[in-house]
């Protein structure tokens, strides 16, 4: 199976880009649009200098538990650069979403708590609430990191979006938002005088 089927079957229609983007984007983004894949796995990526992107991640039903994925993010972990990706909020009636946000919490993954993102699928026009989680090799702040999914949205996600859709998405800071967390409503600590 080709593997954008791999990944258009997996994930849901309103996150998926359409096999003209990512096809675009391996060919004219191919300094920093990536693909790893085998029989058992199918990994879109975003390698910047400073962070690394995952766009899409699977591994298939028949290796999941195999260390598969855990493999690749350590590989990505080892260029000691933030790793960003989007999850799907935990939905109680899917239990995949669970076992996703449970498998990136057990890889040192955070949520990433004054980062807010939705936006609205071309394919399918509905909004699409998405969490952002992170791993950092430091102690990176969720602002940097926000300006960062910034810059993917700006560079990836919309990369020729009225040519490939026929309209464009929404403007970044429609759709990213960045609300300061103060240190009580964050990590139960005092705020700073």
């Amino acid at each position: 199976m080709h593997w954008y089927e791999k990944l258009n079957k997996y994930f849901p229609d309103e996150e998926m880009k359409s096999r003209e983007h990512m096809e675009l984007l391996l060919k004219e983004k191919q300094d920093i649009y990536k693909k790893s894949e085998d029989e058992y796995h199918v990994m879109m990526y975003v390698e910047m200098e400073d962070f690394t992107f995952i766009d899409y991640l699977f591994v298939s039903k028949k290796a999941r538990g195999k260390g598969i994925g855990k493999k690749l993010l350590d590989d990505l972990k080892q260029r000691s650069k933030p790793i960003i990706l989007e999850v799907e909020p935990v939905d109680y009636d899917d239990t995949d979403t669970e076992k996703r946000q449970r498998f990136y919490r057990r890889e040192g993954f955070q949520h990433a708590k004054s980062i807010g993102y939705s936006r609205r699928s071309l394919a399918t026009g509905e909004v699409n609430t998405m969490e952002i989680l992170y791993w950092t090799p430091e102690n990176e702040s969720e602002e940097s990191i926000y300006n960062k999914m910034k810059h993917t949205y700006e560079n990836i996600h919309t990369y020729k979006d009225v040519e490939l859709y026929g309209e464009p998405y929404e403007e970044v800071d429609k759709a990213l938002v960045y609300r300061e967390i103060n240190k009580e409503e964050g990590s139960g600590e005092e705020p700073a005088s």
